[in-house]
């Protein structure tokens, strides 16, 4: 029996370790990729999604390259096309930090320009080391802990506390957008059903008018009485 309910209480701690693993999760993105210079360059975007309010850290670390100037700026896709910065010419690495302002993709993109006195466009590339965080991951907890005076432990709480704010806001968001589509679909389905409606008694009107029509036409006709 005891073995028994020893192999009954294994499955449960399974459900924990989920969502430990899950809370572990980060929204970080890191990439790594040439970037081709032209003296008219198209830009180079990367998007990530973000939730108005939250806090997006960019760190850009861009190669070295003669005769190449690497412009940035972050924008999302957004109604209002917001654009959060522009800078020309970083080098090495630089950060930038911004904060979402609507329910959009948050775009970082960069343009590399060729100086107009060297051939070769498209040949001559810089390498750019990206890395994107957004949310609970880009709050340095490390600088929290030591203003606060935090022990480990309660500095990796503190970011479980926000992955899991993150969550929510996430569920909330997903819920309200669900409700949001129901409406819609309501909505719809009764236009669609007053539409159904209105085409069937306009057929029904149609053909009473035509019999009367007919009736009238062919008793002018003396076809009938």
């Amino acid at each position: 029996m005891s073995s028994y309910s020893r192999q009954r209480r294994i499955p449960s701690s399974l459900p924990l370790l989920a969502l430990f693993l899950l809370l572990q999760s980060t929204l970080t993105l890191a990439i790594k990729f040439e970037l081709p210079s032209f003296r008219f360059p198209p830009p180079k975007c990367i998007w990530n999604a973000a939730h108005p309010g939250a806090l997006v850290i960019v760190t850009a670390n861009v190669g070295p390259g003669e005769n190449q100037r690497i412009d940035v700026e972050i924008i999302d896709a957004g109604p209002h096309k917001n654009t959060y910065l522009s800078k020309r010419d970083i080098r090495g690495e630089t950060r930038f930090a911004i904060t979402a302002h609507s329910e959009a993709d948050v775009g970082v993109c960069f343009k590399n320009y060729l100086d107009a006195s060297i051939t070769g466009a498209g040949r001559v590339t810089r390498v750019i080391d990206l890395d994107v965080d957004i949310g609970a991951d880009a709050v340095d907890y490390n600088a929290i802990a030591n203003q606060e005076s935090l022990s480990g432990l309660e500095t990796e709480m503190r970011k479980l506390e926000g992955i899991v704010k993150e969550i929510v806001d996430e569920l909330g968001y997903l819920k309200t957008r669900e409700e949001r589509f129901q409406a819609t679909n309501l909505s719809t389905n009764s236009r669609v059903q007053k539409f159904a409606w209105f085409t069937l008694f306009s057929l029904i009107g149609l053909g009473v008018w035509q019999i009367f029509h007919l009736r009238a036409f062919f008793k002018r006709k003396y076809l009938i009485d």
